[in-house]
């Protein structure tokens, strides 16, 4: 039997689907970076609450920002990052949703497949 779309409302990417992160991106990956070092000394609970603060002005949750960082500077695709990020204990199913909040947020940007792109 085929489900409709099998991870929970995550949006489909075709396959070799490369990501990186847009303009805002940048500034949103930077935000993350000093919300984690400014509450990495004060505990799990200050960590936890720094990410929070971070990712609901954006609509995202607190992992989308591992995302966000692991693609810093880099084209990654689905596959990549779920291995990267597994290592975090992010599992892929919500690598590939937070993809599509970051997406939708402007954070992240699918890239044009290899075959369409301008030489």
């Amino acid at each position: 039997m085929l489900l409709g779309n099998p991870s929970g409302g995550a949006k489909r990417w075709p396959r070799g689907q490369k990501f990186t992160l847009s303009a805002i991106g940048g500034d949103a990956q930077v935000a993350y970076r000093a919300a984690v070092l400014e509450a990495r000394a004060s505990g799990r609970a200050a960590l936890d609450s720094a990410l929070a603060g971070w990712a609901a002005p954006r609509g995202l949750a607190p992992a989308d920002g591992a995302i966000a960082a692991e693609l810093s500077g880099k084209r990654l695709g689905m596959g990549d990052l779920c291995e990267a990020l597994d290592s975090a204990g992010i599992p892929a199913e919500e690598v590939r949703a937070g993809i599509g909040r970051l997406v939708d947020a402007g954070i992240v940007e699918p890239l044009p497949p290899a075959s369409r792109a301008t030489p």
